[in-house]
C-alpha cells in the first residue's frame, strides 16, 4: 500500500505537504507529519505550512484493526482541529492555535454511541433483524433499525410483517447474497453482499467553487468558538451527517436541523448526536412549512445534507438549484457509495459500505465469518472530514476565493482511503511511550430532556477550543424553526 489518499477533485489543490514541519522560533520541537493527517488536509485544500503546528499525544494502543484504523481516526479529527484553529485565527487575530490531539479522546469520541447511556441505561445499537446472515452461496449484510426499513426487508423477502430473526435467517440461508441485495434494493430495504476488497476507487472529498458572491461578513470570534454566528441548516440522519453538524455546533455555530415530521428519528441516536444543536420539524411539501424553510434558507451560511443522492431534488434542494439562488451558499453533501457509478443512486450506512466495498471481508475472522471495524470509522471519519471542509470553506471564501462551495463526501470515499491510501500502523510493541486506554477519562455526564446522559466528550483538540457544547441535546423536532 502507499500512504497517499485518493485523489480529490478541486479547482485548485494544494501543493504536496512536506514530510517534516517548522514551528516558529521559541515553540516545541518539529516533528515529523503525519502523513493521513498531511494528506487528508492536502484533500482539503488547506496551507501546507499549518501542518507544522499538529501534534498527537495520549494512548497509542486503540481502534485495533487488520487495517489503519487508528491512522484514519486521528488524521480526520486532527484535520478538523486544524480548520478550526485556522478560523479562529482569521476571527481572533493573530496565529494559527496549535493543534493538540489526543488519541484517547479520538478512540473514544469514534464510539461515542456505544458510550452514550440515557439514564442509566445502554441503547441498542444494532436491531435484531441488521447484521450478518449467511446465504446460499456466501453472506449477506442487513441494515433494519428503523422500523420501516425491517418492513421493506420482510416485504422483499415474502415473510410475514412479525417475523422475528430465527425465520429471517432460514429465508436468507436459501438465497443467492446478490440475489437478496437487489430484491432488497427494488423494495428500498437494505441488505448487501459481503463481497471481496474492491479496486474502485472514490475520492475522499470532491470540491467545486460556484459563483463570485461575496459572502456574509463574519466579525471577530472568541477562540474556542470560530464558528459563532455561522447559520448551519443540517439535514441529516445517522451519524456521519450529525457528527458533522455536531461537531461545527461545539465551534458556535447556529445548527437548526431539519426533519419531516414523517420520518421520525430514534431518541437514542439524537441523543448521542444533537448535543449543540437545535432540532425541528417541517413538512416541505405543505405550502406553509416551505415558506418557513425559505426564510430559513435565505439567511443561511451552510447547508449540510446526507439524504440518499436525488432525494431532495424535487423539493428544488439539489446543489445546484441552492447556488443558483445563494451564489455564496457553502453546501456540503455527503452519499453512501460515491457519486459515480452504478450504486450512487443507493440507499446506504456505515455498515453496508464496510460489507460491500471488502472490509468486512478483510476483517473476517478464521471461521470465514465476516468482520467488523472497531467503530462506526467510515462514518465518524467522513463527519470529521465534513466539518473540517466546511470550517476550511468558511475561511477560504474571506481569504482566498469568495464565492459559494459544493463539497461532496462518501462512506465509499473514505473506505477507499481506508482500505488503500494509509499505511498500517506500527505493531503496538514498537510504539515507545505510550499510555494505557482508559475511556472513563474522555467521557462526562450531563442532564437533559433525555434525562442524565453519560457521553463522549468532542475529541477537536487546539489551544484554547472547547472543552464541551454548550448545550446537551434537546428533544427531536421540538425546537422553533427559527435562528437564534
Amino acid at each position: 500500500m502507499t500512504d497517499r489518499p485518493m485523489p480529490s477533485e478541486h479547482a485548485s489543490a494544494s501543493e504536496p505537504a512536506p514530510e517534516t514541519g517548522s514551528v516558529p522560533a521559541g515553540g516545541p520541537e518539529p516533528e515529523p507529519t503525519d502523513r493521513p493527517t498531511a494528506d487528508a488536509w492536502a484533500a482539503l485544500g488547506g496551507p501546507a505550512e499549518l501542518l507544522a503546528r499538529v501534534g498527537f499525544h495520549g494512548p497509542q494502543d486503540v481502534l485495533p484493526s487488520g487495517l489503519p484504523v487508528r491512522r484514519l481516526a486521528r488524521a480526520t479529527v486532527a484535520a478538523c482541529s486544524l480548520a478550526a484553529a485556522e478560523l479562529a485565527a482569521y476571527r481572533a487575530g493573530g496565529s494559527v492555535p496549535a493543534v493538540r490531539v489526543d488519541e484517547g479522546a479520538v478512540a473514544t469520541a469514534f464510539v461515542s454511541e456505544r458510550h452514550l447511556t440515557v439514564g442509566g441505561r445502554a441503547p441498542v445499537t444494532f436491531a435484531p433483524h441488521s447484521g450478518f446472515w449467511r446465504a446460499a452461496d456466501g453472506w449477506v449484510r442487513t441494515h433494519a433499525n428503523y422500523p420501516h426499513h425491517r418492513a421493506r426487508l420482510l416485504a422483499a423477502l415474502d415473510l410475514d410483517p412479525e417475523a422475528g430473526p430465527e425465520q429471517l435467517a432460514a429465508v436468507l440461508g436459501k438465497l443467492p447474497a446478490e440475489q437478496v441485495q437487489e430484491r432488497a434494493y427494488a423494495a428500498g430495504a437494505l441488505a448487501v453482499a459481503v463481497a471481496p476488497v474492491s479496486a474502485t476507487v472514490h475520492p475522499l472529498v470532491e470540491s467545486r467553487d460556484s459563483g463570485i458572491a461575496t459572502a456574509r461578513p463574519l466579525g471577530a470570534a472568541p477562540v474556542d468558538r470560530p464558528a459563532a454566528g455561522v447559520r448551519v441548516l443540517d439535514l441529516t440522519r445517522v451519524i456521519a451527517g450529525p457528527v458533522a453538524t455536531r461537531t461545527l455546533a461545539l465551534l458556535g455555530a447556529d445548527v437548526l436541523r431539519i426533519d419531516s415530521p414523517r420520518l421520525p428519528e430514534a431518541d437514542d441516536a439524537h441523543a448521542d448526536t444533537g448535543f449543540g444543536k437545535r432540532s425541528t420539524c417541517l413538512d416541505l411539501a405543505e405550502p406553509g412549512d416551505r415558506a418557513v424553510f425559505e426564510g430559513l434558507l435565505a439567511t443561511a451560511d451552510v447547508v449540510v445534507t446526507a439524504y440518499r443522492p436525488g432525494a431532495l431534488d424535487a423539493h428544488g434542494l439539489a446543489p445546484d438549484a441552492l447556488l443558483a439562488r445563494r451564489p455564496d451558499l457553502i453546501v456540503a453533501q455527503l452519499c453512501a457509495w460515491g457519486w459515480s457509478g452504478p450504486w450512487s443512486g443507493r440507499r446506504g450506512f456505515d455498515s453496508l459500505v464496510q460489507a460491500g466495498v471488502g472490509i468486512a471481508a478483510h476483517e473476517a475472522g478464521p471461521d470465514g465469518h465476516p468482520g467488523v471495524l472497531p467503530a462506526q470509522a467510515l462514518d465518524h471519519g467522513t463527519g470529521y472530514l465534513i466539518a473540517a471542509a466546511v470550517l476550511r470553506a468558511l475561511t477560504d471564501q474571506r481569504t482566498r476565493r469568495p464565492g459559494g462551495r459544493h463539497l461532496r463526501f462518501s462512506l465509499a470515499g473514505t473506505a477507499s482511503w481506508l482500505l488503500h491510501g494509509i499505511e498500517l500502523d506500527a505493531p503496538a510493541e514498537a510504539r515507545h511511550g505510550a499510555e494505557p486506554y482508559d475511556p472513563s477519562r474522555w467521557l462526562a455526564e450531563t442532564d437533559s430532556a433525555y434525562g442524565r446522559l453519560r457521553h463522549a466528550l468532542p475529541p477537536i483538540g487546539y489551544e484554547g477550543g472547547p472543552a464541551d457544547w454548550a448545550r446537551p441535546p434537546g428533544r427531536w423536532g421540538t425546537d422553533a424553526p427559527a435562528w437564534h
